[in-house]
């Protein structure tokens, strides 16, 4: 697409989850706005995965818990790697490590994929465990074929990821790969991107591989000048990293404490304000979806206008 000067994220995520619900490339939960979308196609995107060197060479994998990529965890735990699964909205740490059943079947590691088997076999990983993560695999609303990437708009993959670089789990190059519906996938400006910002190195699809050859750097850690009192307060372990990192000397100001704040690196229900004029290939029509589901995010606007 040739998106307008002046295009937001916001705009983009608004145009790729109107897309999705008005051609029905979706699936349970309905509908997909504000989530990481549980795209028609998924498993077969995440069949990609075991055909990547970097895959193939991992021996811990991180993959984030949605729908999605119930597959690609599937995969992880089928190749008798290491699995490890963000706990959600970081209430309860970082991650945790999945441990099927002694002697598990396909069946049952399925299972351990799920929303409810990474809860049932699950052990919490410490922040002062020795955890090495060597491909990190994450979902997306929108990417580039650059490997830029544009989440539900909460921020927590590129958290994540930091607090990850904080403890130690990841380095520059530890390779980080999305899995998306191939209308996902479209150019944006740069200029969107914030220095928070977590790029992927591959995109999977149900119908291609991309290396995306991002020389754009990952973050290189937690940026505390964009986080909040009240995100500190909801998430106890970056109360800890924070305390680690200022033990070791380290600026944790936060915005607040600032002369300038400088803004907040994420907003939790994100602002509606879709603009007119942004187009994804195919979606001439019903761009902005169905009055129900316009009235659906002006309902989720007013109840989720508000800051971690």
């Amino acid at each position: 697409m040739e998106p307008r000067a002046g295009v937001s994220k916001q705009d983009i995520r608004e145009q790729i989850w109107s897309y999705m619900e008005a051609h029905d490339v979706a699936n349970f939960p309905r509908p997909v706005h504000h989530r990481i979308p549980n795209f028609k196609g998924a498993s077969r995107a995440a069949e990609h995965l075991p055909r990547l060197q970097e895959f193939r060479v991992a021996g811990t994998v991180k993959v984030n818990p949605d729908a999605p990529q119930s597959k690609a965890r599937f995969l992880v735990l089928q190749s008798q790697k290491t699995l490890l699964v963000p706990t959600p909205r970081l209430k309860r740490g970082l991650f945790n490590r999945i441990t099927p059943p002694p002697g598990a079947t396909a069946a049952a590691l399925r299972r351990c994929a799920t929303s409810q088997g990474v809860r049932n076999f699950s052990v919490p990983v410490g922040l002062d465990s020795s955890v090495h993560v060597d491909l990190v695999v994450v979902g997306s609303v929108a990417v580039s074929e650059k490997g830029w990437r544009i989440g539900k708009g909460e921020g927590y993959a590129d958290l994540e990821y930091a607090m990850m670089v904080s403890m130690g789990a990841v380095c520059e190059g530890t390779p980080v790969v999305t899995t998306v519906h191939d209308c996902q996938v479209l150019d944006f400006p740069e200029a969107l991107l914030e220095d928070h910002d977590l790029t992927v190195d591959y995109i999977l699809t149900p119908t291609r591989v991309i290396a995306t050859g991002c020389e754009r750097p990952k973050p290189v850690g937690i940026t505390w000048s964009k986080i909040s009192p009240e995100m500190l307060e909801r998430i106890p372990v970056l109360r800890s990293l924070r305390e680690r990192e200022r033990r070791a000397g380290k600026d944790v100001s936060l915005w607040a404490d600032l002369p300038h704040p400088a803004p907040l690196c994420t907003v939790v229900g994100p602002q509606l304000a879709p603009r007119p004029g942004l187009s994804v290939p195919g979606a001439a029509s019903g761009r902005m979806g169905s009055p129900q589901q316009r009235s659906h995010a002006g309902q989720t606007q007013a109840l989720r206008h508000r800051r971690l």
